[in-house]
């Protein structure tokens, strides 16, 4: 089951369970679709994959599957990731 991670990875910004604004990995790193759009593009920098929309937990489903409270905040250097997406090319 997905944890829904509570916010985006780099900037922070608040991702609650209904977001569509919420972007995976396969691997559930979580971040905002203007971060994955504008910085990152397209490419999960912790593991090189691509981003799907993330699912929005049914409400009813909350109480009995609860979304992750746990926040995941390390901010991507970018420059270091254009340069590894550009090195992959």
């Amino acid at each position: 089951m997905l944890e829904i991670r509570p916010t985006c990875e780099h900037c922070n910004k608040d991702l609650p369970s209904d977001s569509k604004e919420a972007m995976i990995c396969t691997f559930e790193c979580t971040f905002c679709v203007t971060c994955v759009e504008e910085l990152l593009l397209g490419v999960c920098p912790n593991c090189g994959g691509d981003f799907q929309p993330r699912p929005i937990r049914p409400s009813h489903l909350l109480d009995k599957y609860p979304v992750s409270q746990t926040v995941v905040h390390k901010p991507v250097n970018l420059d270091v990731h254009i340069k590894n997406i550009s090195s992959n090319d």
